[in-house]
C-alpha cells in the first residue's frame, strides 16, 4: 500500500468515528428517514408493476379481440362481389355467361385476398405424381397408358396455411 492510500483509509476511519460519536437520536432520525425513502421506493415500484400488468393485459385483450380485423376487411369485397352477383343473377336480363363469369371473379378475388394471410391452395394438376403429404386417395383406379401413383383427378382442392396442411387434396389414383 502506498502512503496516499494508508491517508485514505486512516481519514474514513476518523470518518467512521466521527459518525458513531454523533447523537443517536440524529442517527436514528437518519435512519427511519432512509426507511421510509425506501419504503415510498417499493410502494411506487409495485404500483408500476401493477400498472404495467393491467396495461399488458389490456393490450392482450385487444389484440385477441381484434387480431381477425384484417382478415374479415379483407373478406368484405368478396361479400360485395357475392351480393352484387346474386342481384345480376335475380335481373330479367341475366345470362347464365354473366353468372358465370362473375362467380369465376369472385373465387380469383378470394383466393388471392386469403394468400395474403398465408393460405394457399393445394390443387394438383392431372398426371402429377401423388403425394400422401398432400393428397388422400379417395380411390384407385388401374388406367392402360398412365404409371401408378398418378393423380387421374381432383375431387376437391385441398389447402394449406403458412405451410401447414389444412385439408389434404382428395383424388383418384392410377393404380
Amino acid at each position: 500500500m502506498s502512503n496516499e492510500e494508508i491517508e485514505n483509509t486512516e481519514d474514513e476511519n476518523l470518518e467512521a468515528e466521527v459518525e458513531i460519536n454523533e447523537d443517536p437520536a440524529a442517527l436514528l432520525e437518519d435512519a427511519r428517514n432512509k426507511a421510509d425513502e425506501h419504503w415510498n421506493e417499493l410502494l411506487r415500484a409495485r404500483a408500476d408493476m401493477e400498472n404495467m400488468r393491467r396495461r399488458q393485459a389490456r393490450d392482450l385483450e385487444n389484440a385477441h379481440k381484434h387480431a381477425l380485423d384484417k382478415f374479415v376487411a379483407e373478406l368484405l369485397p368478396i361479400y360485395d362481389s357475392m351480393e352484387l352477383g346474386l342481384n345480376a343473377a335475380n335481373g330479367e336480363d341475366a345470362s347464365l355467361e354473366a353468372v358465370r363469369d362473375g362467380l369465376d371473379m369472385t373465387m380469383k378475388m378470394f383466393l388471392s385476398s386469403i394468400a395474403k394471410f398465408g393460405l394457399e391452395q393445394v390443387d394438383p394438376a392431372e398426371g402429377d405424381t401423388f403425394d400422401p403429404e398432400l393428397h388422400q386417395a379417395m380411390a384407385m383406379q388401374p388406367v392402360e397408358g398412365i404409371e401408378s401413383n398418378k393423380v387421374l383427378t381432383v375431387a376437391q382442392k385441398g389447402f394449406q396455411f403458412n405451410g401447414r396442411l389444412l385439408r389434404p387434396a382428395m383424388v383418384m389414383v392410377s393404380q
